[in-house]
């Protein structure tokens, strides 16, 4: 009996231990337990948008041990391959507005977390299983208009979307905004990659920057993924200078250091970083509603290079667009925009 006593305390201290073990992250999701799987309307290598969250997606496998699979869609069967990504990963991150069925995916997958990257679902509050991010870019449009305008010699700014659509035009709104608040008399001309595969298109970027610059425009802000590294080969052969998008492109796209004079950096990364750290943190998803992610909290700004790259923007620009961001975060100016 008494051995039997012995055992069975023996038994419950071992199992003590293991309990304390297993308590190393109290409250919390264990980051290798967990898999993630990234998923673009498109293709990886446009130096921006795509590029951007798979950096903040290869983040959280360096960091937290979380195992990292991607899926690129190449223009095709968004919503299957978001099922596809379902079947394997515990969280899903659709990038982009083509995966807008994910209200039927989700709902066939209660069991899984999304995070819908730069879009809102529809029916968004009923869906626990789904977080989304948009971004104020039109905040930080306005500065890049703003310094577009301030380093234009003609008079005229451009800029070149992937498509026409609303948030493209949110972008285009602020810039506008911004090239006039520096010269209320400066024209501001635009013009969209034609086709369904308006952010895959570098020849189409290109001819449509040249477009632009036919009508005057000596500065081309580029919004429009892989097409946008046409409208810097445009910048090169043409003599003007372009504005980069999403990612810091003076060191994503170096090749084009030259003419990219700064890049609207939308965080795209970070925010996905953020969303998955926390909830491996604190085990909690915050399911059901949008988290807009904008330039008061950090996921918005201007960037220009590093210490190798050229700077073409002078410091005084730069100190000015500085405090006109102070004043966007204050609320003393009020950005336009095409967000709901």
């Amino acid at each position: 009996m008494k051995k039997s006593i012995s055992l069975l305390l023996m038994l419950a201290l071992i199992l003590s231990v293991f309990a304390l073990v297993g308590c190393g992250n109290e409250g919390g999701t264990e980051g290798d337990e967990l898999t993630v799987c990234v998923v673009v309307p498109t293709g990886f290598g446009d130096k921006s948008f795509n590029d951007s969250a798979k950096e903040g997606a290869e983040r959280l496998k360096a960091d937290l041990g979380v195992t990292v699979k991607y899926i690129e869609c190449k223009n095709e069967n968004h919503k299957q391959q978001m099922m596809n990504a379902a079947d394997e990963a515990d969280i899903v991150v659709p990038v982009g507005w083509e995966f807008w069925e994910i209200t039927d995916v989700a709902a066939e997958y209660p069991d899984t977390k999304f995070i819908w990257v730069d879009n809102v679902a529809d029916g968004l509050e009923n869906l626990p299983n789904v977080l989304c991010i948009t971004y104020a870019q039109n905040e930080g449009s306005f500065l890049a208009g703003y310094i577009a305008a301030k380093m234009s010699t003609t008079g005229v700014v451009g800029a070149v979307g992937g498509q026409d659509n609303a948030t493209i035009n949110d972008f285009f709104a602020g810039y506008e905004q911004g090239a006039k608040y520096a010269n209320p008399d400066v024209k501001f001309v635009k013009n969209y990659v034609p086709g369904e595969n308006g952010f895959e298109d570098p020849a189409g970027g290109k001819e449509c920057a040249q477009a632009l610059h036919d009508k005057g425009a000596d500065v081309i802000f580029q919004v429009a993924g892989n097409s946008g590294n046409g409208v810097f080969e445009a910048a090169q052969e043409g003599g003007f200078y372009a504005f980069g998008v999403d990612m810091d492109q003076k060191i994503s796209a170096p090749e084009f250091d030259d003419v990219i004079i700064a890049s609207m950096v939308k965080k795209v990364g970070d925010s996905i970083y953020d969303a998955i750290k926390k909830y491996i943190e604190e085990d909690s998803f915050e399911g059901g509603r949008n988290w807009v992610a904008d330039m008061a909290t950090g996921y918005i700004s201007i960037a220009y290079g590093d210490e190798k790259s050229t700077q073409q923007v002078s410091d005084e620009l730069k100190a000015e667009a500085e405090d006109l961001a102070q004043k966007i975060v204050a609320g003393e100016i009020e950005v336009n925009t095409t967000r709901q």
